[in-house]
């Protein structure tokens, strides 16, 4: 071998070496996967897709549906202070109030107030008398199942409901602000009908339409 052949040996050798070690500028950002970013963007579309859905889910829920907790004793012994309770707020958008619906509606005396929650008793155009410790519609006394002895009226009133209004009445009568002290309820202002106590557990349970005597009108 040539002394000359060594030599560009060595010269080509050194380059190689010199090249190897230039370190890299630093401002020169390394080269992001193309599959890299595409993941990224799928990612965030994923996760706007979940905040979307969720979104409209909550709307409707919201709209077909209330969560209300009972405050007070004028619901005993059907509803329990502290109980929370799911409203079905398309109930009469569908269907007719009737007697015996547990209903939850705006303050009828003040809007600013915290929404009630009452059982449905006279119905428009009955004639509603409260007497002798008990409930009558147009004459026919009301069977009502869920009013114990100590807990039936001691008080007295009597009132005809006007169109597209209801008269409605605490469970626990002696202890209720209620349409024999303030009047009646405009349908406008019900919010819907209680169907289910979910809360607490121990508790849980659908509220049954009680089906009270059919009072002629």
């Amino acid at each position: 071998m040539s002394l000359q052949g060594d030599a560009r040996g060595f010269i080509i050798f050194a380059a190689m070496e010199a090249n190897l070690e230039e370190p890299i500028p630093e401002n020169i950002a390394p080269e992001t996967s193309p599959n890299s970013s595409r993941a990224w963007v799928r990612f965030l579309l994923d996760v706007m897709e979940t905040v979307l859905l969720a979104a409209i889910l909550f709307l409707v829920i919201n709209a077909i549906s209330a969560r209300v907790r009972v405050e007070g004793h004028s619901m005993d012994q059907t509803l329990q202070d502290g109980e929370f309770v799911l409203v079905n707020r398309l109930a009469y958008r569908f269907g007719q109030a009737e007697r015996g619906d547990i209903i939850v509606f705006h303050h009828p005396t003040d809007q600013n107030q915290e929404d009630l929650i009452k059982r449905i008793i006279g119905l428009p155009g009955d004639d509603v008398r409260v007497a002798d410790g008990g409930v009558y519609v147009n004459g026919t006394r009301l069977k009502e199942s869920y009013i114990s002895p100590d807990r039936a009226p001691a008080y007295t009133d009597e009132q005809v409901v006007p169109a597209g209004e209801l008269y409605v009445l605490g469970d626990n009568r002696n202890n209720s602000s209620d349409s024999h002290q303030w009047g009646f309820v405009p349908m406008k202002d019900v919010i819907g009908r209680a169907i289910i106590i979910y809360w607490p557990l121990e508790r849980m349970s659908f509220l049954q339409h009680v089906d009270l005597v059919k009072a002629s009108q």
